[in-house]
């Protein structure tokens, strides 16, 4: 059984349910799965400004926060990040950057990713977010395994072949309609990880 860590950061909540969904689907495909959010660091003065912000840091305290044990644990990762400035968030940035002692033991050699993104509108900067993860993980010598145009749903999703994303509205709401586009990310990311640990 390989095994899957599904790793998110959300703010107001769309990646965590991109990430919800991402392990909804890969448990059915017989994945042994951990759904782990990166830590928040920024200050809760900050947090607290932002109603929706506020309500989803103490909606999700109980979800587990993600180390560097759960990505030398992982056979294959899903990442699902908001877009900052078409970059991922410093919170990201951040735990990429704890794992440099995992690196740096070849411990991060082969581990097979994909990741999805969101963003406040269409063109807000998902694909380069998504494509700077990547740049990450080929510096960790990951097998990165993006969608691509492998199913329909993709197209019905915006048709994004580096990993889904998302149009996130003022009302924090999705625009498109992404779930079984997610889902079939998160089964073709179990495909290409099992091919790879046999």
């Amino acid at each position: 059984m390989a095994k899957i860590a599904i790793f998110y950061y959300s703010s107001t909540g769309t990646n965590y349910q991109l990430a919800q969904w991402a392990e909804s689907a890969a448990k059915e495909a017989g994945a042994d799965v951990k759904l782990r959010k990166i830590k928040e660091t920024a200050p809760e003065s900050a947090i607290a400004q932002n109603p929706g912000w506020k309500e989803h840091y103490d909606a999700t305290k109980d979800v587990p926060e993600a180390t560097n044990d759960d990505i030398e644990w992982a056979d294959g990762m899903i990442f699902s990040v908001p877009t900052r400035f078409g970059n991922v968030p410093s919170q990201v940035k951040q735990f990429l950057d704890m794992a440099g002692g995992l690196w740096a033991q070849g411990k991060t050699i082969n581990k097979v990713v994909s990741a999805m993104s969101s963003a406040q509108n269409p063109h807000g900067g998902q694909e380069a977010t998504i494509l700077t993860l990547y740049t990450s993980m080929f510096h960790w010598g990951a097998i990165v395994a993006a969608p691509g145009y492998t199913n329909q749903e993709l197209f019905t999703a915006g048709g994004n072949p580096y990993g889904v994303s998302v149009t996130v509205d003022q009302n924090n709401k999705m625009v498109e309609d992404v779930e079984k586009a997610v889902k079939h990310q998160a089964r073709r990311t179990l495909e290409i990880t099992n091919m790879v640990v046999k």
